[in-house]
């Protein structure tokens, strides 16, 4: 299977390379493409490999069979449907083609019944949404929800290298450079996105847009409170969640352990730090908002962003493709 990526020098792009070879994809060729030239530029599978400029007649030339997309909105905007028409599977890690109904929004292991074999274009969920499925996924499935509301403690590396860079920067005493509302370091910012007129952030319309997607629940209640906090690359949730019924905190932990891709913490607690470079989404601190059963609930999650919220996410996708036999690819 030819594999292509886009974006391949960016923090997302790294991590879908590095993804792909842990997870050990049937990958015989992979094509790395940027906004420029560059020799040596990546590394997979102990070989540096050159970058080619990223451009619709090159990608399509080159002939793969699935393109993943770690670049920009207008990068998958110009690109991607051209290369679904030519034949090749995309799967987008921008904001592009969330929401489009004729894209569905997988996460693995929330709703691998919503690709169909019509489907070419795959959009990578908002890393905080993905997150949040997750979590949620499971609680829907046992006794349903009525409403979210959720705070969120957002790493920089969603704001991608220059996230990154910007709280190094900070860190060795640099001043903030505005890649964030302010400044990052000792701080929090109560801002991920630009303002709408009714007051949300973009980063909030989209965890409640793509929640209720993914979730396959249109009607649900989602709202969030998103803030960028001086942490490098695991986002953390704090969800309050009323259920469609009563229910009890061992009825909902019992759904929580046996979930698949998620931790469930009975007792203690979990930190960004604790879940960097894990593919698993961590619960811990279920609790009720009453004595007894009850329908309002609170819980902690944490995920890493890069991973779950991004690359793995996506290559979780192209494995779901495989095993539904849309590649030719031989039997591990």
């Amino acid at each position: 299977m030819r594999v292509a990526v886009i974006g391949a020098t960016g923090v997302v792009g790294e991590t879908i390379l590095r993804v792909l070879e842990e997870r050990k994809l049937p990958v015989d060729a992979l094509l790395a493409y940027a906004s420029r030239e560059r020799d040596n530029a990546v590394a997979f599978r102990g070989q540096a490999l050159g970058v080619a400029v990223a451009t619709t007649a090159r990608i399509v030339a080159d002939q793969p069979d699935v393109a993943f997309f770690a670049s920009s909105d207008d990068a998958s905007a110009e690109m991607a449907q051209a290369l679904a028409a030519a034949g090749i599977v995309v799967i987008d890690n921008s904001a592009t083609f969330r929401l489009d109904p004729e894209c569905p929004l997988v996460v693995p292991e929330v709703n691998p019944a919503a690709i169909h074999d019509q489907h070419r274009i795959f959009p990578v969920g908002n890393c905080t949404a993905i997150i949040l499925a997750v979590a949620l996924a499971p609680i829907e499935n046992a006794v349903g929800l009525k409403s979210v509301r959720v705070a969120t403690y957002q790493a920089v590396s969603g704001a991608g290298r220059a996230g990154l860079d910007a709280l190094a920067a900070e860190e060795d005493g640099a001043q903030p450079n505005g890649t964030f509302a302010a400044p990052i370091l000792h701080n929090v910012v109560p801002q991920i996105g630009s303002f709408s007129g009714i007051g949300f952030s973009g980063e909030e319309e989209k965890v409640a847009a793509e929640t209720r997607k993914t979730l396959n629940r249109p009607d649900l209640h989602v709202v969030a409170t998103c803030v960028r906090v001086p942490v490098r690359r695991a986002h953390s949730e704090a969800v309050f969640f009323q259920t469609e019924r009563v229910t009890s905190i061992d009825e909902l932990g019992d759904a929580l352990a046996a979930a698949p891709g998620l931790v469930f913490h009975d007792r203690g607690i979990v930190t960004p730090l604790d879940v960097e470079n894990s593919d698993l989404v961590h619960v811990a601190r279920l609790r009720s908002e009453g004595r007894d059963d009850s329908d309002a609930f609170t819980m902690w999650v944490v995920g890493d962003q890069l991973r779950k919220g991004a690359a793995t996410n996506g290559v979780q996708i192209l494995e779901l493709l495989i095993e539904q036999g849309r590649f030719a690819v031989p039997a591990r």
